[in-house]
């Protein structure tokens, strides 16, 4: 049994009818590897004997009465992985495009709090013979670092499908009784004084610092603030409906890109979703004039963290520079707003963030969620940003599943009332595998976006002068 951190528990608050707060990703499978292929039992065998990898997918909460403090993780007693990992067919003609509608569908569906927050999708009939897998996990259990670690946990690195013998055998736990979890809370109540003093002392430091390094360095544009971002389409109320789309970039041509501009691929990556955007925008005459403003989560895990799951989390507000018309100028406006960005967040701290989420009252933050939502707030103040784009670094060697080569993996982030656009792209091998969630409600041509990024590339590579060797040379053989 254990308490969820305030931080974890914060994306079980803000989840709303139309806002889900969990992640997922899509793997696109070659069976053509896998003896026997890849089968629902297939994947059921080989994911439950795996469940000791993978602490969460046994887990489910239990909420402490009256809201009181924040729920508690418990071994599930009455776990069954038939609940868990299921089959489906893509429908005809099972290309691409098919695939993203369905996994837009399925993403729209809420995991039932009732059992362990997640689930797997075997999804079938793909035109090509290949197999996808979509894997979803609420935010609650796991960020983007250690849903990365969560998924290479239950993959191999080759076709031989890996015997992983867990070291203790599994217990369930037996459901604290309400008495109990209101002792749990209690206990853990009265220890918040001094907490809350402590964030106290450590945001005050923060904003010293802050104010300190503005006054040394006062020539540099500060970051963005809340509420500064230019309002667009896609920064309303959103609705359940979720529209998905994807896209596979050559890493080397980024980093050739990267490497003559001197930056780094996550700025790349900032600004390949800035060109992408300033289209979509162009196309439909609403680009404002001000820059777009993007949220971009940062792991704050230390080394000796790597294998704890949760979130280690915190979040950035960065420019995409898309009022900048050159496209390198964009890219070095976006590398210098980063720079800056980061000598903030380490003068914030990388506790700041959850230090506050653990105060929330459960009762009070959920309602106050439900009622933003409900009432449709972020139709009527500026948004807090306009668009999530988050990078996972993956691996840069193959892995397989299931004895099938993992051909892609597409990420699928959450999006939120007021900011109806996520951006996510993971590095697997020479790719740079982008998944894009919207609500179509609100962004109706969520494909015209990811089909704007490889135009973006081109543009990037075009205005650097960059020459075929150069992107051959960092390619892996």
């Amino acid at each position: 049994m254990q308490r969820l951190t305030g931080l974890d528990a914060s994306f079980l608050y803000l989840e709303t009818p139309s806002s889900h707060m969990h992640v997922a990703s899509v793997m696109v499978l070659d069976p053509s590897t896998a003896d026997g292929g890849v089968t629902l039992e297939r994947v059921k065998e080989v994911y439950g004997s795996r469940l000791h990898l993978a602490p969460p997918f046994r887990r489910r909460l239990a909420e402490v009465p009256f809201g009181l403090h924040h729920p508690l993780w418990i071994e599930d007693p009455d776990f069954d992985i038939d609940r868990h990992v299921r089959s489906i067919a893509v429908p005809a003609p099972g290309d691409g495009r098919a695939l993203s509608t369905l996994v837009g569908h399925l993403s729209s569906i809420p995991l039932d709090r009732r059992r362990p927050l997640w689930e797997v999708w075997v999804i079938e009939g793909l035109a090509d013979g290949k197999v996808a897998v979509l894997s979803k996990v609420h935010h609650a259990a796991i960020d983007g670092a250690s849903g990365n670690e969560l998924t290479v946990a239950l993959l191999d690195l080759s076709p031989e499908i890996a015997v992983h013998e867990p070291t203790e055998e599994w217990h369930p736990d037996r459901k604290p009784t309400e008495v109990e979890m209101l002792g749990y809370a209690s206990s853990s109540l009265a220890r918040q004084p001094l907490r809350v003093a402590r964030a106290l002392a450590r945001s005050a430091g923060a904003a010293v610092a802050i104010r300190r390094h503005n006054r040394e360095e006062p020539g540099l544009d500060p970051p963005p603030s809340p509420f500064s971002a230019p309002r667009t389409s896609f920064n309303t109320a959103i609705t359940p409906q979720r529209d998905f789309a994807f896209t596979s970039l050559s890493l080397p041509k980024v980093k050739a890109v990267k490497n003559e501009l001197g930056v780094t691929v996550n700025d790349m990556v900032l600004a390949l979703c800035a060109g992408a955007l300033r289209r979509y925008l162009d196309g439909r005459d609403e680009r404002p004039d001000g820059p777009l403003v993007a949220m971009v989560p940062v792991s704050v895990r230390a080394e000796d963290e790597r294998d704890a799951l949760g979130n280690r989390v915190s979040s950035m507000l960065a420019t995409l520079a898309t009022d900048v018309d050159d496209p390198l100028e964009r890219v070095r406006a976006i590398h210098d707003g980063m720079a800056e960005v980061k000598v903030q967040l380490k003068a914030i701290g990388a506790d700041t963030l959850g230090d506050w989420a653990e105060f929330a009252a459960p009762a009070l933050a959920g309602r106050a969620a439900r009622l933003y939502s409900r009432t449709r707030m972020a139709d009527r103040h500026r948004p807090l940003f306009n668009v999530t784009i988050s990078n996972v670094p993956g691996p840069s060697f193959p892995l397989y599943s299931i004895g099938a080569r993992l051909d892609a993996i597409y990420p699928v982030g959450p999006i939120y009332d007021g900011g109806g656009l996520n951006m996510t792209v993971m590095s697997y091998l020479d790719n740079l595998d982008f998944g894009l969630l919207a609500c179509p409600d609100v962004l109706p041509e969520v494909w015209g976006l990811a089909d704007g990024l490889g135009e973006a590339l081109d543009e990037l590579v075009a205005a650097a002068g960059v020459k075929p060797a150069a992107v051959r040379k960092l390619s892996r053989v």
